[in-house]
């Protein structure tokens, strides 16, 4: 996509994936990680309402804080989740989806279920492949 292509994307444009300049390539690279699809699941789970940031560490096994953080950060600057900040010593931190981020929810749902349904046959691919690797 060209420096205008990028600029119209950024006004409601639709992208294209197989441009290498074209923001869309970002935004997969962001909401296509494994953290962000808990984030946001845990988030729809919890909707409409908010949760702590402690709660949604405890929430996904395995996050660290520094990861969980950098995650909610970005959906928060993409606009998929709202931020809320209460002054109490030490702060207490609220997030819930927004609008867009429930829109991107219905997505990641359909694609944990083909995940959810498809591993046996995934896995079973991954070992024959590893057999044949060994073997040749």
């Amino acid at each position: 996509m060209t420096t205008a292509g990028a600029r119209a994307a950024g006004r409601g444009v639709r992208g294209d994936l197989f441009d290498p300049h074209c923001p869309t390539r970002q935004l997969l690279d962001r909401i296509g990680t494994k953290w962000t699809s808990m984030a946001v699941k845990t988030l729809a789970d919890a909707a409409p309402d908010e949760v702590r940031f402690a709660e949604l560490r405890r929430r996904m096994p395995g996050v660290s804080q520094k990861m969980l953080s950098v995650t909610l950060r970005s959906l928060t600057r993409d606009g998929l989740v709202s931020r809320r900040v209460e002054p109490t010593v030490p702060p207490r931190v609220f997030y819930r989806l927004t609008g867009l981020g429930l829109s991107l929810e219905a997505a990641l749902a359909g694609l944990r279920t083909w995940a959810e349904e498809h591993m046996a046959e995934i896995d079973r691919a991954n070992e024959a492949n590893d057999q044949e690797t060994d073997e040749g």
